[in-house]
């Protein structure tokens, strides 16, 4: 990762409250918004250990960032932080409304994107049509490959992920209020329910955001309370990050199947959740419902944003077989800010 970047100008401010300098980008229609500079040094020999750390003794800043009157409850960020491994161009701790995720495909898209154009990767040939962004996230080690034209970016980012690979298939749950519903449980970095929406009553398409967040968050609870969640590599990776409610389209077809995940504290996310493609790629082609590289559109219920992603070869995670996801969206610069 190259050296601290600079800020060239700082609103009046608190001497005893620093300064955040961050930029605002959003990917699908869902923010992220990276630290430039002000947050404190997070320690830790690993990245997995600095997560642990900015948990214990930084979370004021995540909060500072997330809420109001800064942020809002959908709020997303990313700290950037030095990674231990020697391929990483970057180490990244993500930040939600309720803590701190494992991995984030939205925010690696625009990562990427972020990470060219600020110099935290060398520069490019001038005629590159394309640039490689490795970003340590705390599942491990992710490669972005950034659209570029003359050294800078275009907009469309894609991602190859972490291994992908499903924990358990067709579990009956017990949900208030919906009684026994079958779901599966895939992990793309992180570790997602899912269930076909039509079977809580419910048109993942039409019905309002905050019956899906309800249905959502009674499967996430329920599956917490039934189901143990275990990670081969490790036991900071082993929750369950959240529900992905789908149009039950698991079959291949060239239309985009919808889906919406809540995740976090109740937090949608307004894009079709990278991390919840690639789990979703991994649970279609476990149920040999899709092909090595045959490309799925996925569109977000909530803004009508689409990524697109495949599974590009089969690995390993452990004991469990798993596959490599390539996601693909675009990424937008909104702002950038300097305040307490």
């Amino acid at each position: 990762m190259a050296g601290p970047l600079t800020v060239p100008w700082t609103p009046p401010h608190d001497p005893e409250t620093p300064a955040l300098s961050v930029v605002d980008m959003h990917t699908g229609g869902e923010p992220l918004r990276i630290v430039l500079a002000g947050c404190p040094e997070v320690v830790g020999p690993t990245l997995l250990a600095k997560r642990r750390y900015m948990r214990q003794h930084l979370d004021h800043v995540r909060r500072r960032l997330m809420f109001e009157p800064r942020g809002h409850r959908d709020m997303y960020g990313a700290v950037l932080v030095p990674s231990e491994l020697p391929d990483a161009h970057l180490g990244v701790l993500f930040l939600n409304n309720e803590g701190y995720s494992s991995m984030c495909g939205h925010a690696v898209l625009a990562l990427g994107r972020f990470a060219l154009d600020f110099g935290l990767v060398p520069a490019p040939p001038s005629d590159a049509q394309e640039a490689l962004v490795n970003i340590h996230c705390p599942c491990g080690l992710v490669a972005a490959f950034v659209e570029c034209e003359g050294g800078r970016s275009r907009g469309p980012v894609r991602f190859h992920s972490v291994p992908a690979f499903v924990l358990a298939t067709d579990f009956l749950v017990d949900v208030p209020g919906h009684g026994k519903v079958v779901v599966d449980v895939a992990y793309g970095g992180a570790f997602y329910a899912f269930v076909s929406a039509e079977k809580l009553g419910l048109d993942v398409c039409s019905a309002k955001t905050r019956d899906l967040v309800a249905a959502a968050s009674a499967v996430t609870e329920a599956v917490k309370a039934q189901f143990k969640i275990n990670h081969p590599d490790s036991e900071d990776l082993a929750f369950l990050y959240g529900t992905i409610l789908t149009d039950g389209k698991d079959t291949y077809n060239e239309e985009p199947t919808t889906n919406i995940c809540v995740f976090a504290d109740e937090q949608v996310d307004r894009s079709p959740t990278g991390s919840g493609v690639t789990a979703r790629i991994a649970l279609q082609y476990h149920k040999g419902l899709l092909e090595l590289n045959q490309t799925r559109a996925f569109k977000s219920s909530a803004t009508g944003s689409v990524f697109t992603g495949k599974a590009v070869r089969e690995a390993k995670c452990g004991d469990f077989k798993a596959v490599i996801v390539e996601v693909a969206g675009q990424a937008h610069y909104t702002g950038y800010s300097t305040g307490q």
